[in-house]
């Protein structure tokens, strides 16, 4: 979709907000309005079966890529065809950053999922996962701490980074921090928080995301 369009776009779906049923249903609207692939995951509580039936579910509605998207080690399931596996690099808590890393990498292995290894980074105002995740969140005036996070994470071999200013979050990740990034790394980059309309992706996409959530 990348080579494509020059973007995709990703549908995020949070198992814990809704039945695996609402959850297919989710993923089939989002199908029919052009998506791209489902990530499944983003809270603490989207975890064990609820998780594991959230998955299969939508794996039955569409025919998209469904990609883990783990708050934490609990966020793992089989029946996925990738993960998400990120590492919140600005976070103050070592548990974001290599703890639920190591907990959860021996479950990778035995299920045998296709690793997705990225950069997770808040960025003001950060939202919810800013708050949990204990971010020393990224200021929307500093592009520049931006670009030295994501080229840590190039430099670790992470393939792909996220700038992310919070789910629900009331204004997106700003677009010169977004063409700044592009512009210092080779990683896929990846851009999500407050992106509510078309033309707000299409900004975040002209500035050099190649991913839209």
């Amino acid at each position: 979709a990348i080579a494509r369009n020059g973007a995709a776009h990703l549908t995020l779906i949070d198992p814990a907000k809704q039945s695996p049923k609402i959850s297919a249903e989710i993923a089939s609207g989002a199908a029919a309005a052009g998506s791209d692939g489902i990530m499944v995951g983003g809270s603490t509580r989207a975890g064990g079966k609820l998780l594991d039936d959230t998955v299969l579910w939508i794996k039955k509605a569409v025919d998209l890529p469904v990609i883990l998207f783990p708050a934490n080690e609990a966020g793992i399931s089989r029946h996925a065809d990738a993960i998400f596996f990120m590492s919140m690099l600005n976070s103050c808590e070592s548990y974001f950053i290599t703890g639920a890393q190591r907990r959860g990498a021996p479950l990778v292995k035995r299920f045998g999922l296709e690793t997705l290894p990225m950069a997770y980074l808040l960025v003001a105002p950060g939202g919810e996962a800013g708050r949990v995740g204990k971010a020393d969140l990224i200021p929307r005036a500093k592009p520049e701490l931006a670009v030295a996070y994501a080229l840590a994470a190039q430099y670790l071999g992470m393939r792909f980074v996220y700038l992310e200013a919070g789910s629900g979050a009331a204004i997106p990740v700003p677009t010169n921090m977004v063409r700044a990034v592009r512009k210092a790394t080779q990683v896929t980059l990846i851009v999500g928080g407050g992106v509510r309309t078309q033309k707000v992706a299409k900004e975040r996409a002209r500035a050099g995301a190649e991913i839209i959530v």
